[in-house]
């Protein structure tokens, strides 16, 4: 179980780095645009449609990344007083009665789009410039896929913290600058009170 949730860890980990990308795209095509239009005079017809599809692109293939670093919303007021093995019990139910139900919809419902949208060659109904969206379309089931891959390594999660009363460990990722700074903070601190003990 150890080896699948390692290997479903490392490819939601690839894929929202890969797609985090799109926000490089996102911030050219609002940055071209207002300086086109407020400096030149000439706004583009396509800059609100790569605007949309590439934030749209974003969020949705890190939904499968952020449920590999745990960090969805949710409402912990009662959870984080729980023990592990009671956290696994809970997450367990609630992934097999809410999550997969869910995201199966979400799936098919999203295979069934994304087949339309390609039969008819969709372009963007946003602007004249007939942008085509179809192949953008193609990202909803491939999203709702690598959720439910993730979906099965966090029941592996479950599992393991049911059998061994721990949650088994996160891959390490970025941190949070305020978590970079208080780790460099309680760093000084240790290290300022060694001086001070040498000195005595």
């Amino acid at each position: 179980m150890n080896d699948f949730i390692l290997l479903v860890d490392r490819l939601t980990s690839w894929a929202g780095k890969a797609f985090a990308w799109c926000i490089l795209i996102l911030t050219f095509g609002v940055s071209y645009e207002v300086f086109v239009r407020y400096v030149l005079g000439d706004p583009t017809s396509w800059a609100f449609d790569i605007s949309y599809m590439m934030y749209g692109t974003l969020f949705m293939m890190a939904g499968a990344y952020t449920l590999a670093r745990d960090g969805h919303v949710r409402g912990d007021v009662l959870y984080r007083l729980w023990k592990p093995k009671v956290q696994a019990s809970v997450e367990l139910v609630l992934y097999f009665l809410f999550f997969f139900p869910g995201i199966l919809a979400f799936i098919f419902a999203g295979i069934e789009y994304a087949g339309e949208s390609w039969f008819y060659r969709e372009v963007s109904v946003m602007s004249p410039a007939n942008v085509p969206i179809f192949q953008f379309k193609t990202i909803i089931p491939i999203a709702g896929g690598l959720l439910f891959l993730q979906g099965l390594a966090q029941v592996c999660r479950c599992i393991i913290c049911l059998r061994t009363g721990e949650w088994p460990p996160h891959l390490e990722d970025v941190e949070e600058m305020e978590a970079m700074l208080q780790h460099q903070h309680e760093d000084e601190e240790s290290l300022s009170e060694k001086i001070r003990g040498k000195h005595k």
